[in-house]
């Protein structure tokens, strides 16, 4: 063969390690379901036996799970009295909700997209799409934990005032529609912040409508949210200061049908706020650890998504942004930029 001996032994090496994290995601699933992480953060050190019997588990399984967290670097192992421990970064990631590097939702999301692996491989045979909420319920959840740490770390602190005029609007008060809301953290974190503006999420899937509802109302911003399903390109209501779709548009299957029905929401001087997930111009861009993040849930969900519905674009989470821009100028807005960016996302600007 002509494959060289240290080829081989750095791919190997890479398989290893994505088939040990690959595994190692249905276990951290496991302990924030049970509460394992929390339990550990709260009492300290622990023996398997006293994590067991706080949480109420079996001490068996919770000494297999406590020995592979620490193989993966996720629990430390003390081995005078054979202790388990989470130090300030792990509990940080793994047992804090309210963290901005929350970690636990995207392992949620993971597994779950992995449970329809079936529905994906008949997708691939027929050409069919595969609806959102054919999904297995945990990934709605997952999506949800998944992306509500990088927008409270980063929507109302820097998102939006990167927005011309927007955060002034805001808190003057202003009418925004949160399109493709899912559960409703982006909108919930929006009220919370700007009390004097009124809120309305939309999505086509009613169990997170109603999800939605509750998150509100637990949140205490129920009487400025309201929550409604209905698809981004019907959706109700004219004269919007700001419409927010954050990692939804590629899902849709006219993207375009969609952003001309936001334009003509919009108040004359509103302001589309668009967040996609990171990616560059070129394929061989995104060749890298977000993009095979990105491109392997695209092929998982989002691509399914937009082919099961009107249109059927596919735009892919890895769409970029002249893709975008394309996508809102057809739609007739009149000018777009970059407004800001994470490592996970674009966040792009659009007036009519």
């Amino acid at each position: 063969m002509a494959i060289q001996e240290a080829e081989l032994d750095a791919f190997m090496g890479k398989f290893v390690n994505d088939l040990g994290a690959t595994i190692h995601a249905a276990t951290v699933v496991i302990g924030d379901k049970l509460g394992l992480y929390k339990a550990l953060d709260a009492a300290g050190p622990s023996t398997s036996d006293e994590l067991a019997e706080r949480t109420g588990t079996a001490e068996r399984y919770v000494r297999e799970w406590l020995r592979g967290q620490a193989a993966s670097g996720y629990v430390t192992y003390e081995p005078a009295g054979e202790k388990f421990s989470l130090s300030e970064l792990q509990s940080f990631t793994l047992a804090q909700e309210g963290s901005p590097a929350f970690v636990p939702g995207a392992f949620q999301l993971a597994t779950a997209a992995i449970k329809d692996e079936p529905l994906i491989t008949e997708a691939f045979r027929t050409g069919a799409g595969v609806g959102w909420h054919e999904h297995n319920p945990d990934l709605f959840e997952g999506t949800e934990r998944f992306f509500r740490p990088g927008y409270a770390a980063n929507l109302v602190d820097s998102w939006l005032p990167a927005l011309d005029g927007v955060v002034e609007k805001l808190t003057a008060g202003a009418s925004v529609a949160d399109v493709g809301c899912g559960h409703g953290a982006s909108t919930i974190l929006m009220a919370q912040s700007f009390p004097n503006s009124r809120f309305a999420g939309f999505d086509y899937h009613e169990a997170s409508i109603t999800w939605a509802d509750k998150a509100a109302a637990d949140a205490g911003v129920g009487d400025r949210c309201r929550f409604e399903v209905a698809s981004a390109a019907a959706y109700p209501g004219k004269g919007y200061d700001l419409v927010a779709l954050f990692d939804c548009l590629h899902d849709m299957g006219d993207p375009v049908g969609a952003a001309t029905h936001i334009r003509q929401s919009l108040a004359d001087d509103g302001t589309l706020l668009l967040v996609e997930p990171f990616a560059g111009d070129r394929v061989e861009d995104n060749l890298n650890p977000i993009g095979q993040v990105f491109y392997n849930a695209s092929t998982m969900l989002c691509v399914p998504a937009s082919l099961s519905q009107e249109v059927g674009l596919g735009l892919g989470a890895q769409a970029g942004e002249p893709a975008l821009r394309r996508v809102v100028t057809e739609a007739g807005f009149s000018s777009f930029r970059r407004a800001a960016e994470t490592p996970f996302n674009l966040v792009l600007e659009a007036r009519p």
